[in-house]
């Protein structure tokens, strides 16, 4: 009998084995599942964190890469416009009007007036080679310098032709009347100036040239009226090409060149990274995905594709305005996009290295489970249990203890939860509320703006901030509502959280001091107008101009705004400089220039120990400080000097030359624009220069400071 019971006992000990085992294998496989479908999650949320922080790049680089591409195409046009006005001043001159007419009558005129027209002609040879000299056009003579009847021929050159193209006069060794000229002789319309588009000279290098009318000296300049056309060579070289380079450039697959339409082709015009020259590489239209084929149908927009190298690049695209060609500036994707494909790789190793971790730990689990009594395992559940408990009412004396409100609400704006705070402001406890909707607890107009942003937080899944006025009793308070999203749990719906705080002094701080603030700029700047008529307004379109440039960089409120209140201020030490050096009429000297300029650090040491949000005072001490660090007063060079610094340089320069003085007028904004450009790099930083000359360029600023250039009322 007691044999009996045992082996009883037996049974029901390996029975109550089996389940056990059997409960602890659905547990590893529930466990298992559980890991594979987080992990799953995982990777679909790095790889659209992955896909944001992209986008963001792309963003970024499509603003970077247009920018340069804007200055580089005005570089361009700008040195092609000057070489072309060369030839157009040369057909207006009143001389070759009248001495074309003398060579195109001479003809039919006596021996004596064809003497005379020779000489002219001798005159007119002379005038084009010194207008050859000037515009560049020339270039080396071809064929070899011997004592034998072999003709040689240069690569460019000025002459003065009839309308049918036959030579009157030209500069020595002027190519001659090649195919691509005859075409665009033959293609001009009466009256205009044509361009001879770029192609290869006899020795194989590009160049280009113009075609312009000269008309008779009493005519008007009407297509009637022409008498002969001014034919001008010019060779295409490195001070041509070099405008495609980008000061300061430091990518290292970062490259600018030119394109146009061939046929069914496209025709690489610029000298190329691979080593290409000018002219010599073309590529069909239809080529899938290549990035010149998308540039001339699409000039100033921005993609990826592939350059004539096979490799994938980020590109956009400018159209020239004075010749049909296309600028496309373009960066390896590889080198754009490396740090993005870095944090993604670390991101998804990171996340199988959790799951392989994971997952090992649930096997050990499983393999400790298994050789642990139910009894046990039943106790350990409760403990977890209370500690749970134990951890709920610890969050509740939490999130009761702070002093801001919290609460939860579902998709449909019901309370899920309320800390004291939040249930408190609604004149109800934490339990009154739960499950009471916003509308019901807080009023239709006061719910409103909550709700709203509720949506916007589950719309896009992410967490937004916003301030609120809320009326008091009679009393408007800010407050600062933050509003997350989050899983309320297994087959519920997202809800959010929201956390209110109350910012009231915060702000009403804030506009007291911001109020105090614009007072003091205002009675500087008024201090410094007075004293100096000829600086009037000076430190206020510093402020300004300053601060347009710091918002083209993107730059951050707290640096935008430190950047325009140094402008405003920079002028307060000149109330220490003697009012008969402000506007003293004669050229400055070096001692009173250098008191003038020790004024702005002057301006610091006056404004030392008052609160501003940004470095304002220091940066007011490095605004003459140069990028390539031969400023004073301390010699800082590159990212050294703050970058509000950097801008009020720019923006100072920028004021100083535009406007007139006492000593100089006003200078033109090309004439600004480009010794900006030239002092790119050597006294300014490349960035803020940019930003500017874009501004300039493509944002209005031309027109919206033009009257800076109108001299001060009242001072001749």
């Amino acid at each position: 009998m007691q044999d009996f019971h045992l082996d009883a006992d037996r049974l029901l000990e390996d029975e109550e084995k089996r389940e056990r085992g059997s409960r602890s294998l659905l547990g590893l496989v529930a466990g298992i599942v559980s890991i594979v479908v987080a992990a799953l999650a995982g990777t679909y949320l790095v790889f659209v964190f992955v896909a944001g922080e992209r986008d963001r790049d792309l963003r970024a680089w499509q603003t970077r890469l247009g920018i340069v591409a804007d200055s580089r195409v005005a570089a361009l046009d700008d040195w092609l416009r000057n070489r072309r006005a060369v030839l157009q001043d040369l057909a207006e001159n009143a001389s070759l009007q009248l001495y074309v007419s003398a060579l195109l009558d001479s003809a039919a005129a006596s021996a004596e007036d064809r003497e005379a027209a020779e000489a002219q002609g001798e005159y007119l040879r002379n005038l084009l080679v010194a207008t050859a000299d000037k515009g560049g056009y020339k270039g080396e003579v071809l064929g070899p310098d011997v004592a034998a009847n072999v003709k040689r021929t240069g690569v460019g050159g000025i002459a003065l032709a009839t309308l049918s193209g036959r030579l009157l006069v030209s500069t020595p060794f002027m190519p001659p009347m090649s195919a691509p000229i005859r075409q665009a002789l033959a293609g001009r319309e009466p009256g205009q100036t044509a361009l001879i588009d770029m192609h290869l000279s006899a020795d194989n290098r590009p160049r280009i040239g113009f075609i312009v009318p000269v008309f008779g000296v009493q005519a008007d300049e009407t297509p009637g009226g022409e008498a002969a056309v001014i034919i001008g060579l010019l060779p295409l070289g490195e001070d041509f090409f070099a405008n495609l380079r980008q000061p300061g450039e430091t990518a290292e697959t970062a490259e600018s060149y030119l394109v146009r339409r061939d046929g069914k082709t496209v025709l690489y015009l610029s000298p190329l990274r691979d080593g290409s020259k000018p002219l010599t590489r073309r590529m069909a239209l239809d080529t899938p995905d290549l990035a010149a084929a998308w540039a001339l149908e699409n000039p100033g927009g921005f993609t990826r594709a592939v350059n004539y190298r096979n490799a994938d690049v980020l590109v956009t695209a400018r159209a020239l305005s004075v010749v049909p060609w296309t600028l496309l500036r373009t960066i390896d994707a590889d080198e754009a996009l490396a740090e993005t494909d870095r944090r993604a790789r670390f991101m998804v190793l990171t996340l199988l290295g959790v799951i392989v971790l994971f997952l090992l730990l649930l096997l050990l689990a499983w393999r400790h489970g298994t050789s642990v009594r139910a009894r046990s395992a039943a106790q350990r559940y409760k403990r977890l249990a209370r500690r749970l408990g134990e951890l709920t009412d610890f969050l509740r004396i939490v999130t009761d203890g702070q002093p801001t409100a919290i609460a939860a609400f579902d998709a449909d704006n019901h309370y899920r939860f309320a800390n004291r705070v939040a249930a408190r402001e609604a004149d109800a406890t934490p339990d009154e509320i739960l499950g009471k909707s916003l509308k019901a607890v807080l009023g239709p107009v006061r719910a409103r703006p909550i709700e709203q942003l509720n949506r916007r937080a589950l719309d896009l899944d992410e967490a937004v901030s916003d301030t609120l006025s809320i009326e008091d009793g009679g009393r408007v308070r800010i407050v600062k509502s933050d509003h997350i999203p989050l899983d309320l749990g297994p087959g519920l719906a997202k809800g959010v959280l929201v956390v209110q705080e109350d910012v009231t002094e915060v702000v009403e701080e804030r506009a007291r001091r911001e109020r105090v603030l614009r007072q003091l700029v205002t009675t500087v700047v008024a201090v410094v107008d007075r004293r100096d008529p000829w600086a009037a307004h000076h430190s206020a379109r510093v402020a300004e101009v300053a601060r347009a440039i710091a918002e083209e960089m993107g730059l951050d409120k707290v640096l935008v705004e430190t950047a325009e209140t140094a402008g405003a201020v920079m002028g307060l030490g000149k109330s220490l400089v003697p009012e008969s050096l402000l506007v003293k009429r004669d050229k400055l000297s070096k001692e009173e220039l250098r008191q003038i300029r020790e004024s702005i650090l002057t301006s610091a040491d006056l404004l030392e120990g008052v609160e501003f949000d940004g470095p304002v005072v220091e940066t007011l001490r490095q605004i003459q400080e140069h990028w390539d660090g031969s400023g004073i007063p301390k010699g800082l060079k590159g990212k050294e000097i703050l970058i509000t610094a950097r801008i009020v340089a720019v923006a100072n320069a920028f004021v100083g030359m535009v406007s007139a003085r006492a000593y100089r007028p006003g200078m033109s904004f090309d004439e600004v624009s480009h010794h900006l450009m030239e002092e790119a790099g050597r006294r300014f930083d490349q960035a803020p220069v940019t930003a500017l000359l874009n501004i300039l360029d493509n944002r209005g600023g031309r027109e919206r400071w033009a009257h800076y250039q109108e001299p001060v009322e009242g001072l001749g």
